[in-house]
């Protein structure tokens, strides 16, 4: 895929950018999705920080470190997933991408999810919801609610979730962080019975 020459992508990988001046400028790398290029579940974050520009993997940093945690406690690991991002370069200063800069990152992320063709789409964080669905979301609300949106030329199962970083600062989300993990895994059509866990007891 070509793009008014500013931008290429190679099967779910963009391979180079330029649309956004600030973020070229800002990162030291493009961080494209990682996982299994067709796969049940998928989870769309908002943007590299400065740990996932460095290592080129998103949520590889504390959040990372939940976001596995939960998919452990659902019976799955981070191989079994798709994990990407809105927006593909990391904002100066760890800030919001802007509505412009979603919008030149939209076309990898449709292309990615028609590739991947998830069950189940996982947003973590009220950006990455705002952003799909197109509309406010009060993400603390409406998390672990399940909605239907037309994205590209799909319609797409999606499921709400705070971001995990959020269950850092306010151990209230933790639980309701997991057990959000765990019905997206169940909706996916992963097996999270007694069977995935046997090995707890």
């Amino acid at each position: 895929m070509s793009n008014s020459g500013d931008g290429s992508m190679t099967g779910v990988d963009v391979t180079e950018c330029t649309r956004c001046a600030d973020l070229v400028e800002s990162r030291s790398r493009i961080v494209n999705g990682v996982g299994p290029e067709t796969a049940d579940l998928c989870f769309v974050g908002e943007a590299p920080g400065a740990q996932e520009d460095a290592e080129g993997e998103p949520f590889v940093g504390r959040s990372g470190d939940v976001l596995d945690e939960a998919l452990r406690d659902a019976g799955l690991s981070r191989a079994d997933v798709r994990i990407t991002n809105c927006v593909r370069c990391r904002p100066p200063d760890n800030r919001d991408p802007t509505a412009t800069e979603l919008e030149h990152c939209k076309g990898y992320l449709v292309q990615e999810l028609e590739q991947v063709d998830p069950e189940i789409l996982v947003t973590l964080g009220k950006v990455p919801a705002e952003h799909l669905l197109e509309r406010d979301v009060a993400i603390t609300s409406e998390a672990g609610d399940v909605v239907e949106a037309t994205i590209g030329d799909r319609r797409q199962r999606i499921l709400l979730s705070v971001h995990p970083a959020a269950t850092l600062y306010d151990r209230s989300q933790r639980d309701p962080f997991e057990e959000t993990i765990e019905r997206a895994a169940s909706l996916a059509g992963e097996d999270v019975g007694d069977q995935s866990r046997i090995g707890e007891f």
